[in-house]
């Protein structure tokens, strides 16, 4: 059987179907249909930007430690302001210890106070070295009787090389010779990906500069 012809009046004219009229603009749908419309629209776009982001990439996961998709090795710099240098300082602290950091303890472990920092990370040792990125984030001591601390942070690059951030995160356990980071995420040329950052104390002066030996890891990529 073709299809049904459609049902006509009386007068042999076929019924209107204010569907189709509302499509060609012949009739205006209410303001309630329409934002509801539009709505949608809106979110099925922004559904359908993100997957085009990844659309054109592949994803890699690594199946074995010892061969991750992609390695870097960074040197993560931070200067504590110490009262007197405004132009150099990176990081300073945004709360006090509490009182249970001298109270528990011989030393001065800090328990409670949080620093925020906009450090410079760079592919050499030297402070002085050329930039491929900022570490944006804090950390704060988190541990009564001993100088422990938790850090949070973005890596930021933007530079010819990379452009985009990574998401790092975890415990930074200072007696430990090396630390793992988790790799929680990443933007642009790091999109979605995951992994380990490996650090290490590679210099310190006083209270108010360190280095660290940063060895990132990723085992989840698009490339």
């Amino acid at each position: 059987m073709g299809p049904r012809p459609p049902p006509y009046d009386k007068a042999g004219v076929p019924p209107v179907d204010p569907a189709r009229l509302t499509m060609q603009g012949l009739i205006k749908p209410s303001s309630k249909l329409s934002l509801t419309v539009a709505t949608s629209i809106i979110l099925l776009l922004g559904l359908l930007a993100g997957v085009a982001h990844g659309a054109g990439n592949r994803r890699l996961i690594s199946s074995h430690a010892d061969e991750p998709c992609k390695r870097m090795t960074f040197y993560y710099h931070d200067i504590l302001y110490n009262g007197e240098n405004n132009a150099n300082a990176t990081s300073a602290a945004a709360t006090q210890p509490t009182a249970l950091s001298r109270s528990t303890s011989i030393n001065d472990t800090y328990f409670g106070e949080l620093i925020v920092f906009d450090d410079v990370i760079t592919a050499e040792q030297a402070l002085a070295s050329e930039p491929v990125a900022r570490a944006q984030g804090f950390y704060f001591y988190n541990k009564k009787t001993a100088t422990n601390a938790w850090f949070a942070f973005s890596l930021v690059f933007n530079s010819t090389a990379y452009k985009g951030t990574l998401e790092i995160m975890g415990a930074d356990i200072i007696v430990d010779k090396t630390r793992d980071f988790s790799v929680v995420g990443g933007t642009g040329d790091f999109f979605m990906s995951r992994g380990v950052a490996t650090v290490r104390t590679d210099s310190y002066e006083g209270l108010y500069y360190f280095r660290l030996k940063m060895d990132v890891k990723l085992y989840e990529c698009y490339v």
